[in-house]
């Protein structure tokens, strides 16, 4: 049985709020994963120079298409990191708007932001208004950073509450079923 974790329930079971989410790149990893959905698993896409690493555990929110193609991203708050294809839950708190410029191309690629269910320090966080704006400045920091590297620009538009990110959340699930109709055979 071939299965597809980005073709997993968009909300946790549990909560009408809550994403899931497949973790991509754990925080601290100097190395960036992709999954690849038709060989059912994660590809190193890019490794980055010494001292550069993700602050935070980075994956994406299953059922949902963003402007770039693939799922919606999210960053995920956790007191510790955990593995490539982990699978959590995370209650979204805000999101980071911003565009991306490569191959001449210029598009949004925003980077939602949430609080894993399993979080200890920053469990209470309902708002990207009561994270610190030093934590905010370095994930932004380090997607500026990264894609610098990679030839291409990420330019932050702006910050955005949780009722934006769960917007979002549901433009990307609607584009994912629009996208996975119009690819089903008639």
């Amino acid at each position: 049985m071939r299965r597809n974790l980005a073709e997993l329930p968009t909300f946790d079971g549990k909560s009408s709020s809550n994403l899931n989410v497949v973790v991509e790149s754990p925080r601290g990893s100097g190395a960036k994963f992709d999954y690849n959905p038709d060989r059912d698993l994660f590809e190193l896409s890019y490794v980055m120079p010494s001292g550069l690493a993700f602050p935070f555990d980075f994956g994406f929110v299953p059922s949902t298409l963003a402007e770039d193609g693939d799922p919606l991203d999210m960053i995920v708050l956790l007191d510790v990191p955990t593995c490539v294809g982990c699978f959590l839950v995370a209650c979204p708190i805000g999101v980071i708007e911003a565009s991306q410029t490569q191959d001449g191309k210029t598009f949004r690629n925003d980077r939602l932001i949430g609080v894993a269910d399993a979080a200890h320090e920053r469990a209470k966080l309902k708002s990207i208004s009561e994270l610190d704006s030093v934590v905010l400045d370095d994930i932004e920091h380090f997607f500026i950073s990264y894609n610098e590297m990679r030839d291409r620009k990420f330019k932050p538009i702006r910050r955005a509450g949780a009722n934006s990110a769960r917007q979002l959340v549901r433009r990307g699930m609607r584009a994912f079923k629009n996208n996975t109709k119009a690819r089903r055979p008639k």
